[in-house]
């Protein structure tokens, strides 16, 4: 089945991430096969000076600055900039399952904003490629990685949640509702939260 949409997204944020944390100092990315033991909600896994931890990357696409390219419906990995995170509350509108915001077994959660203005099926074939060949083709016009400790943004996010705007999100037959926290709040408010900035034309070039 082609990856499409949130899964074919999810995918290239990994891939970048993966070699962004291969690139830094002291650190290795831990083998996917490891990976799916770590628990819910976890996407990768890192050691860091002898220290691992758990990751979930969370990719938002609505980081775009051309007003022309985020109205396109071709390009759906490319909106317009709301500086704002969306968090997961309710997984399943039918089931009431919690969303991974309060079930995650992530140590961190990379929230990864990243707006691409090239068609899907394009998307999927640079997905294919080698490593050298998906870096070099892969249009990344922004981008900019946050990183949040888990526990401590849980722990905002109950205390806050009530008071932030909710949001249905279609996955399905059923929807996810997801609490909108101001970007700059979000960062402010959670002790330990780092910014690291555009990391794609780094690993690009």
């Amino acid at each position: 089945m082609l990856q499409s949409g949130k899964a074919l997204l999810q995918a290239v944020a990994e891939r970048i991430v993966v070699r962004y944390l291969g690139s830094l100092p002291e650190t290795e990315t831990v083998p996917m096969e490891e990976v799916r033991a770590l628990g819910q909600g976890v996407d990768l896994a890192y050691v860091s000076r002898g220290l691992r931890k758990t990751v979930m990357v969370k990719p938002d696409v609505y980081f775009g600055a051309d007003p022309a390219k985020a109205a396109d419906r071709m390009l759906p990995l490319y909106r317009g900039d709301l500086a704002i995170c969306a968090l997961q509350s309710v997984a399943d509108s039918t089931t009431h399952d919690p969303g991974w915001m309060l079930t995650s077994d992530a140590d961190e959660l990379f929230y990864y904003f990243l707006a691409i203005p090239q068609r899907e099926a394009e998307i999927r074939d640079i997905l294919a490629a080698p490593d050298d060949s998906f870096f070099a083709r892969l249009k990344v016009e922004r981008d900019d990685l946050l990183v949040f400790p888990m526990e401590a943004t849980r722990a905002w996010f109950v205390a806050q949640a009530e008071r932030l705007q909710s949001r249905p999100i279609a996955l399905g037959g059923s929807s996810a509702w997801y609490r909108l926290a101001p970007r700059v709040e979000i960062e402010n408010a959670v002790r330990g939260a780092s910014d690291h900035g555009p990391i794609f034309m780094t690993l690009a070039s």
